[in-house]
């Protein structure tokens, strides 16, 4: 099975913490050059020595880019930038990756909280991949992965907006999984399940103030849900990413992968 990144530049955006730090890591362990893409330029920092290089002899090294994607526009810029910088290259790899919008019940959702999901799920993912494919379909190679939610394929209760644009994004994906495939590129979704990540720690203390419950029994009936009997670990979706990267996984495209033990009840 062929997993080697060697010569191969990854864009990992949402890459300090959480899935987005654990696909760095994994990405990195297989060869890529890993450009980490955040808000913190300190944390960017202090994070770049400690990813692996097995290929540093082979010309593998890692950078770091600043970019909001409260902001996408002017994160479109840095990037444009960024690939304008010699010795940048091209991009083989992306991986869209953004935290969620807050829960709550949908018919209570603002536009503008409507408007402010979209712009950090849709928008952004919209406009680095705009800028990353030029170079993918010169390479005829190209992965774009997209970290969404298990909610494309089964409404997550009490997580409206999310709901709703996570299936916007979803949709895009494979529109766009279409239209690049005869290039060499596959666009694909990722779909955690309740992975031990912040996003996962905020969901449980909301649905501790909605209820009134303690963390312990949210936890419990969370668990209830999940045939695995545990939360998945972000090292797990980091997996999963790094495989859909690879030379390995070319033949498929356009696909929602669920990583999250089970848990979504449709097929």
């Amino acid at each position: 099975m062929n997993l080697d990144l060697t010569g191969k530049n990854a864009l990992v955006c949402g890459s300090t913490q959480g899935i987005g730090l654990a696909a760095a890591v994994e990405l990195a362990g297989m060869g890529a050059s890993v450009t980490l893409c955040a808000r913190n330029w300190n944390k960017i920092t202090n994070l770049l020595p400690t990813l692996p290089r097995p290929g540093a002899a082979s010309g593998q090294v890692h950078g770091g880019l600043i970019a909001d994607f409260e902001h996408p526009i002017e994160a479109a810029a840095a990037l444009q930038a960024k690939l304008a910088e010699p010795g940048t290259g091209v991009y083989h790899i992306l991986l869209n990756n953004t935290g969620g919008p807050p829960g709550g019940p949908l018919l209570d959702a603002t536009l503008a909280q409507l408007a402010f999901a979209t712009q950090t799920q849709l928008h952004a993912a919209h406009l680095f991949t705009q800028l990353v494919a030029p170079g993918m379909k010169q390479a005829r190679y190209g992965r774009i992965i997209n970290v969404i939610s298990t909610s494309v394929k089964q409404p997550i209760p009490g997580l409206g907006v999310s709901n709703t644009v996570r299936g916007a994004v979803a949709n895009w994906a494979k529109t766009l999984a279409g239209e690049l495939g005869p290039h060499g590129i596959t666009v694909n979704n990722v779909l955690p399940g309740a992975t031990l990540t912040e996003r996962h720690h905020s969901i449980v203390a909301g649905k501790v103030k909605a209820t009134g419950a303690s963390p312990q029994q949210v936890e419990a009936q969370l668990l209830a849900t999940i045939p695995a009997g545990r939360f998945g670990e972000p090292s797990e979706l980091g997996a999963a990413i790094a495989f859909l990267a690879s030379p390995a996984a070319g033949y498929i495209n356009g696909i929602n992968l669920p990583v999250d033990g089970g848990r979504t009840a449709c097929l």
